[in-house]
């Protein structure tokens, strides 16, 4: 089942995210924290799986990523799933020993349905990410269950549409040069800030594909009903999701980060405080509260 909000949404909600990796896309984990971060803050992130095999070869560079920790687990028969197993044995350990708000299980498989179900008996949601081809069983035991496959479309248009700010950047430049040199010296101070996102910066942030659905998830997540969201709560929701620091990107704040990209309408509301909106939402209000 899929509802339509997000449940009890706030950040001091702490969520385990255990995820079989046998049986899911290292290219989904974006996407899996962007959801969460509609819920809360995943705290603890393992992944399980016998990371001797080629077939897990993709998740290396995720897990450094997106801090998470590989939990090794062998197989020690042929036939059984010992990394099933493992997960299980965890997730129970973390139910009585950690004070965790929420358990999300990434998996297409169908035996999990009855340690999500005790989950769910001591009191837990379970948030659920797994293929099309996930057993109903499974899907219906959770209290939220999100279909990773549709997820796939959607990455490469993301992906052509941060190449065009990129090559549109010279323009707004020029524009900026000339401001200063009719006008007086004085006038020079305020343009100036706004040239730094526009400089190479923009044009690696704009190309920086985990950066730009982490922020996009965040946007997503904070928004309101008009399509805008608070800048403090998109920000609030980057950080839930990844550890990321605008000064590591070359500017100062979440605003400019927002603004760097080319990807992001931001706008100030009546109230004066500032909000902002993917560009690619056409259903949103004119202006945040309209």
């Amino acid at each position: 089942m899929e509802p339509d909000t997000p449940l009890a949404a706030t950040p001091s909600r702490r969520i385990a995210l255990l995820i079989d990796a046998d049986n899911v896309s290292h290219a989904k984990i974006g996407a899996i924290l962007a959801e969460l971060s509609k819920y809360g803050t995943a705290n603890i992130r393992r992944a399980y799986g016998n990371w001797a095999a080629t077939t897990l070869k993709g998740w290396t560079g995720k897990l450094h990523d997106f801090a998470i920790r590989p939990i090794q687990q062998f197989s020690y028969s042929t036939g059984k799933n010992a990394t099933d197993i493992a997960l299980v044995i965890d997730a129970m350990e973390l139910l009585y020993t950690q004070d965790l708000d929420a358990f999300a299980i990434a998996s297409s498989d169908a035996d999990f349905t009855p340690l999500i179900m005790q989950l769910k008996a001591n009191g837990h949601e379970v948030y659920g990410f797994g293929e099309r081809k996930t057993p109903t069983p499974f899907v219906n035991a959770c209290t939220t269950f999100l279909f990773l496959d549709g997820l796939e479309d959607s990455t490469p248009p993301a992906e052509a549409e941060v190449e065009a700010p990129a090559a549109a950047q010279p323009k707004p430049r020029g524009r900026r040069k000339t401001a200063p040199a009719n006008g007086p010296a004085t006038a020079a101070a305020p343009a100036a800030p706004p040239e730094a996102p526009t400089t190479p910066v923009a044009k690696s942030l704009a190309q920086d594909s985990k950066l730009i659905t982490t922020l996009r998830g965040a946007v997503e997540a904070a928004a309101r009903d008009d399509g805008w969201a608070h800048m403090a709560a998109a920000g609030s929701a980057v950080k839930r999701q990844a550890p990321i620091d605008p000064r590591n990107y070359g500017v100062k704040n979440f605003p400019r980060l927002f603004e760097a990209t080319g990807l992001f309408d931001i706008m100030k509301g009546d109230n004066g405080q500032a909000y902002v909106a993917d560009k690619r939402n056409t259903d949103r209000a004119a202006r945040p509260g309209g």
